[in-house]
């Protein structure tokens, strides 16, 4: 997948998986997926933000999950407006559409003026970003001064029998049965493939710091499935 056309690439794939999407989310990781947004969740809470911006919010289950802290106001943005679109039917179920909104927006072009949100997160997006960078700097501008990053991602385990288990699921169930279930041939194999290219742990650390975050942090889930990236302003 070339930097040309990557981000019109995720934003069709995931317009066609959109439907099934939730689903997939919980069904492929047997559940743990939520444990691990409550997580993130719970580290958010000690930071008591009035304003949050979600990005890569897709329909949005983060978002909803920070709405338990009761912020003034929470806006989750997304390239995918089909992703969108379901997400805006989860909040008028659960009543959350005064106070979460969604819109189309590019995560490299944040519509946002600088220093806007309390706390700026994502969850398993940055992976997705075509210029990983320019993202996480659009990101740290519109953070107000001494506002925290929270970035949930898919990392890579590395300690046995995870390491070995992992691969092998990765590399051939999630493959298989996303597209058994999606119909989508190529979107549960770039999900693999994006988080084996992704610069994890230190490396991830690294760039944050280059970019003028402090803090960094990194907790590790689920023995390095996924890991919480911890950053302030």
């Amino acid at each position: 997948m070339s930097k040309q056309n990557k981000k019109e690439i995720v934003r069709e794939m995931f317009d066609d998986i959109s439907a099934r999407y939730d689903f997939l989310n919980h069904f492929l990781s047997f559940g743990i997926d939520r444990g691990w947004r409550r997580k993130l969740v719970g580290i958010l809470a000690t930071h008591k933000p009035a304003s949050v911006l979600d990005v890569a919010t897709g329909t949005g289950d983060l978002a909803m999950a920070i709405a338990s802290l009761n912020p003034q106001n929470i806006t989750g943005i997304d390239i995918s407006e089909k992703m969108l679109e379901i997400g805006r039917g989860k909040l008028a179920e659960k009543g959350l559409g005064k106070l979460i909104t969604l819109i189309r927006a590019d995560a490299e072009r944040i519509p946002f003026s600088d220093n806007s949100f309390d706390a700026v997160t994502v969850a398993f997006g940055v992976r997705n970003y075509e210029n990983l960078e320019l993202g996480l700097l659009e990101m740290r501008r519109v953070l107000k001064p001494g506002g925290v990053m929270l970035i949930l991602e898919f990392s890579q385990p590395t300690v046995f029998p995870m390491k070995q288990l992992y691969r092998i699921y990765s590399r051939f169930v999630i493959p298989v049965m996303g597209r058994a279930i999606s119909g989508n041939s190529k979107a549960y194999t770039y999900l693999p493939e994006s988080v084996a290219a992704f610069p994890s742990g230190k490396n991830f650390l690294d760039i944050l710091l280059k970019l003028g975050l402090k803090n960094t942090e990194q907790i590790r889930l689920s023995m390095g499935i996924a890991s919480i990236y911890i950053a302030e302003k």
